[in-house]
């Protein structure tokens, strides 16, 4: 690698010079580093992702979080933070055709980067700050890290969840010796309870993406994988607050300015979008999505500010890659991820990014706390959205041995029958046909082809559900071949 001599000087190769750096931050700053505070009070004030009762209320600008920022928490608290692998994988390499590493973020004890922000904010907390204890709001992840930390360090935690945070995070949190209050709809309508809290408590509210602290904690992921893969090419991070893209995109564009620090966040909640089009951080439109951990209405104000003008490319992606992506993961890389941290797989598996073929690409998988429930249903939602999980109708003989036929060719082409149900109450054509819907698993989406072909081949007219056929096209074609055409105007 080339020495960036604009950045450092010496003979020392670029990543060992800025840890160099990182301690002399890390030593030259004191306990309240870059800490905005109140007149009179040692309360850090709102506006930097910190509030407490005792602060009063200050307009703060956004900040733009610093690159040492990131190398004095990358020294604070690699004690405290396991370095998590960065490897190639062969398998989701070869079907992608680029040198795909994966940064597995949910190897941490509670399941995500988000120990990172959290572990560095509390160890920035004044003394009384700690005595007192500290509040988030937190769909799950930066709530688990929280309170995994706080247990460690002695601080009392209360944890905000929204309803839709799944229970798995909930329980780990109350496991962790948390406090967890359940309310609002949303994080938003969480972090409006948490607040209340703050000034009734005297309790420490911590922003989970926005506080710079946070932030700068979430920039090591980077830092890291640009350790393990120093000649990477790009990045593909997935954005919820933006608190993570932030940090990581303030590493690579001081480090390694030409890698590309690509976004991803979900289609049904696209924040952080919706922020680049209006050109300020606005409301956003949240809805409910297999990447729970990302649902966040609002980007962080410090986040966009950092993020905005050093992230390169974003992209959003819909329900079906996101459960197809955790089920690639499940089954390639023998990994339980979170639809939130498989969206950046997502993204290169619908080819968003096609500059990226041949290069070097890193993919942090931030998060792997899922209920075994939602990912039962993930993971049938990846097996349709990947063509091994065909719906289809078609219409047979009620007489005996009708159904017989279909079943006959699904048993001789491979097919395996999952579900089945027999309509005939609303079939409006004569009492002896029966309409039949069906749920078969194939192998692949061509032998769903050869499966759909050889039914038509056999004189069973049959509409796959997820094709754009017209019913009544559908209807008029079963019953011709049939030899029972019924009068027009109905329809099956």
């Amino acid at each position: 690698m080339l020495l960036r001599r604009s950045l450092f000087r010496g003979p020392l190769p670029l990543l060992k010079r800025a840890r160099v750096l990182s301690k002399s931050f890390s030593s030259a700053l004191p306990a309240t580093e870059g800490k905005k505070k109140s007149k009179g009070t040692d309360t850090t004030v709102a506006g930097t992702g910190f509030r407490s009762s005792a602060a009063k209320e200050v307009n703060l600008e956004p900040v733009d979080v610093a690159f040492d920022e990131i190398a004095s928490a990358y020294h604070r608290i690699r004690g405290d933070i396991l370095r998590t692998t960065c490897d190639r994988s062969h398998h989701l390499s070869k079907a992608l055709g680029m040198d795909l590493y994966v940064k597995r973020e949910y190897q941490h004890e509670s399941g995500s980067f988000k120990e990172r922000g959290a572990c560095n904010a509390l160890h920035r907390l004044s003394d009384e700050q700690k005595k007192r204890g500290v509040i988030a709001a937190s769909a799950g992840n930066h709530a688990l890290a929280l309170a995994r930390h706080g247990k460690r360090m002695g601080i009392p935690v209360t944890v905000v969840m929204p309803t839709v945070a799944p229970m798995t995070k909930v329980m780990n949190c109350r496991e962790y010796g948390a406090k967890v209050v359940i309310a609002g709809k949303h994080i938003v309508e969480a972090k409006g309870h948490a607040e209340q809290l703050v000034d009734k408590e005297g309790l420490t509210y911590i922003n989970g993406y926005d506080h710079p602290d946070i932030i700068a904690g979430a920039g090591t992921v980077g830092w890291e994988a640009l350790e393990q893969v120093p000649d990477m090419d790009a990045i593909v991070v997935p954005v919820g607050g933006a608190g993570l893209i932030a940090g990581i995109a303030v590493v690579m564009k001081t480090l390694k300015p030409d890698v590309q620090v690509i976004g991803v966040e979900p289609k049904l909640c696209a924040s952080y979008t919706a922020a680049i089009e209006a050109g300020e951080v606005v409301d956003g439109v949240t809805g409910a999505t297999l990447a729970d951990g990302l649902a966040v209405p609002r980007v962080g104000d410090n986040a966009f500010k950092t993020a905005r003008h050093r992230v390169d490319k974003m992209i959003c992606v819909d329900e079906g890659s996101i459960a197809l992506a955790v089920l690639r993961l499940c089954e390639v890389e023998k990994c339980v991820v979170e639809g939130g941290g498989a969206t950046g797989l997502a993204a290169l598996l619908e080819n968003e990014c096609p500059e990226l073929k041949g290069k070097k690409v890193v993919l942090p998988l931030c998060g792997g706390n899922i209920d075994i429930t939602v990912l039962g249903r993930v993971i049938e939602r990846g097996l349709a959205a990947d063509g091994r999980l065909i719906r289809f109708v078609s219409t047979v003989s009620d007489r005996p041995g009708g159904i017989n036929g279909v079943t006959k060719i699904l048993s001789e082409q491979g097919a395996s029958i999952k579900e089945i149900f027999h309509e005939r109450a609303w079939l409006q054509s004569n009492v002896y046909n029966v309409q039949i819907k069906c749920v078969i698993e194939v192998t692949d989406r061509e032998h769903g082809i050869r499966v759909h072909q050889e039914l038509i081949n056999q004189g069973y007219p049959t509409l796959m559900m997820n094709e754009s056929e017209a019913g009544s096209e559908f209807s008029a074609q079963s019953q011709q071949k049939l030899g029972q055409i019924r009068p027009q105007g109905l329809r099956i």
